[in-house]
């Protein structure tokens, strides 16, 4: 069957009808079955399961940050091929949207308000690196994994043991991710500069995560 070549303004309704569907509903997932799905819930007490959901909120946050991300890069990719590798890739972070928001709402906690804000932004960030170039899309998509990847780590050593539920979560996100950069830096993701692998994107990732961890 041969592939719809699709307009600037395809791509951009495509676009919006993803926003749409990552802040207010549900985005289409991949086959892969929800990594806690089997897993008995176990009694957490109430500093645990806030802990719990503040992290897992920020999560979410960073999940619809990656939709934004994603799309915007898509909007702007010059090669099909990355095209095609960033909507697969897009289509496995909806994966961790939704496990993200089924642990929130399992915990008894809600989704950041912020999160039109978060897509925005990054949606506004990957059009520009897109823009930019494929190389350094690709580079901006593997160092944001790596961020994302330290992120991970750190809430994987705070959460309770005991919220198995949670772990398996975290723990599949990161394989992912770490898939994601490893697929980027194969296409010819390029090393981001000094200052916005070390400054600029650290920064970033401290406003949003201080900012959803609370709202």
């Amino acid at each position: 069957m041969k592939q719809r070549n699709l307009s600037p303004l395809d791509q951009l309704l495509v676009s919006l009808d993803s926003g749409l569907r990552t802040i207010f509903g549900t985005p289409p997932l991949t086959e892969r079955p929800n990594p806690a799905e089997d897993i008995e819930e176990t009694e957490l007490n109430a500093e645990e399961r806030e802990l719990a959901g503040r992290l897992m909120r920020i999560n979410h946050a960073g999940e619809v940050s990656a939709q934004g991300l994603y799309q915007g890069q898509a909007l702007t990719a010059k090669l099909p091929d990355v095209r095609e590798k960033m909507e697969r890739a897009a289509m496995e972070e909806n994966d961790h949207l939704e496990w993200c928001e089924r642990r929130l709402n399992e915990l008894g906690t809600h989704k950041s308000l912020l999160n039109p804000a978060w897509y925005l932004g990054s949606l506004a960030i990957g059009a520009i690196a897109g823009a930019a170039g494929d190389k350094w899309s690709l580079g901006f998509v593997a160092e944001t994994e790596h961020q994302v990847i330290k992120h991970l780590d750190e809430h994987l050593a705070q959460v309770s043991d005991k919220d198995q539920k949670t772990r398996a979560i975290l723990e599949q996100m990161k394989v992912d991710e770490s898939h994601h950069a490893t697929v980027a830096l194969q296409h010819g993701g390029a090393q981001l500069p000094w200052p916005v692998r070390n400054i600029l994107m650290p920064l970033m990732s401290k406003v949003m995560t201080g900012s959803a961890y609370r709202i």
